[in-house]
């Protein structure tokens, strides 16, 4: 027996990969600081807590649950998307629950693409855009976002690629993992650009909370957008509830048909209690509760991660938003791994190396700033001793 041709197309994620080894070494007792994984460590509301130990204690709310979510899920997904980008969207037929915005990417492939059709994937960017695209046969055509562009498109270049067969075109604003912040201009453009050249841009907003003190930004904020582009967004981050898959998929309603005739094949809805706690905090309008997780508190750690960088010898843009700060490594580092794994191994801290985003990400490291401000100060006083 031999595993299936797609099994060779990619390679075990790198943090599935190397938090094997992290365990290892803290099992023979390394004690190692993670700084690599944006997986939010504070807890969401109190409210939603309660919604979530409320429902399931009701005998009738453990069965299966509609694929296209609730009813009252639906409206307050419509109603975050209202509230805090001015953005209308019909709850029946605009927007689609997911089990995580990673399961969106996924749909939104198979519901769009045929194998050997073209997808535009940033470098750098997440990497589960390659990796599912070659999953499922497509053929991935990078496009570079650069620093001295402020990583945002190069329409120009974009402009002069062979763009025949392009299907998708993959984007992800505020950035990760270079913590560029969502430009409207941008926005503008590329709802140009998909309908220029009969593509649908996909844009993944996650982080549009996070460190953001200025208006939330949202690509379905630009006329027309609905027409040719799809939004994934989640509640992992701006929320606190990454263990609970909670995300969203926005767009037209003929493109969510195709969507949910994939995932209704796929898989069912998520626990009655977790559609119905999510639903609890995104109608919670609680600005303060928003200020003191996604504002303060990654603000302070902010400052922690910005003295690490500089213990590194790292560069980086004051500007970033976002749960990580990304930085360029100094010149005299053959490649990133160098640096990284001397961290990690001397430091006993682990950071992520920039070559898992792509080719354009192999002179930077990513800190993530989902860790206690104690932690950072010991990894911070850690680094020094060895740098």
């Amino acid at each position: 027996m031999k595993a299936a041709d797609r099994v060779n197309e990619i390679q075990e994620y790198y943090f599935s990969r190397k938090l094997k080894e992290v365990a290892k070494l803290n099992a023979e007792g390394q004690d190692i600081i993670s700084l690599a994984i944006g997986s939010p460590d504070l807890p969401p509301s109190k409210q939603t807590i309660e919604k979530l130990c409320e429902v399931a204690r009701m005998p009738d709310a453990h069965g299966y649950q509609p694929t296209m979510g609730t009813p009252e899920l639906r409206k307050a997904m419509a109603g975050f998307y209202q509230r805090w980008y001015g953005v209308t969207l019909n709850p029946q037929t605009e927007i689609l629950p997911l089990i995580g915005s990673k399961e969106g990417i996924l749909h939104v492939t198979l519901a769009f693409v045929n194998p050997g059709d073209k997808v535009l994937v940033p470098d750098p960017g997440y990497p589960t855009y390659t990796s599912l695209s070659k999953i499922l046969g497509a053929k991935v055509v990078n496009y570079s976002l650069c620093e001295d562009n402020d990583w945002q498109p190069d329409f120009d270049m974009l402009e002069k690629m062979d763009l025949t067969g392009v299907k998708l075109m993959w984007t992800n604003y505020p950035n990760m993992p270079t913590g560029a912040a969502a430009d409207m201009e941008t926005y503008v453009r590329l709802v140009a650009f998909a309908k220029e050249h009969d593509l649908v841009v996909v844009n993944d907003n996650p982080y549009s909370f996070i460190l953001n003190e200025g208006k939330k930004c949202s690509i379905m904020q630009v006329e027309g957008a609905k027409d040719c582009c799809i939004e994934l967004n989640s509640m992992s981050k701006a929320y606190n509830m990454p263990g609970w898959r909670v995300g969203m998929c926005v767009s037209n309603p003929k493109f969510m048909s195709w969507i949910l005739k994939i995932k209704s094949n796929i898989d069912s809805g998520t626990f009655r209690g977790i559609q119905l706690a999510a639903a609890e905090a995104l109608n919670d309008n609680d600005e303060a509760w928003h200020r003191e997780y996604n504002i303060e508190v990654y603000k302070r750690r902010r400052g922690i991660a910005e003295e690490i960088m500089r213990a590194l010898g790292c560069t980086f843009r004051q500007k970033q938003v976002g749960m990580f700060l990304w930085g360029r490594i100094p010149e005299y580092y053959i490649d990133v791994e160098e640096l990284t794994e001397r961290v990690l191994h001397e430091a006993r801290v682990f950071i992520t190396p920039g070559f898992i985003f792509g080719e354009n990400g192999k002179r930077y490291v990513r800190i993530s700033l989902c860790a206690k401000e104690e932690k950072l100060e010991e990894a911070l006083r850690r680094i020094r001793k060895v740098e």
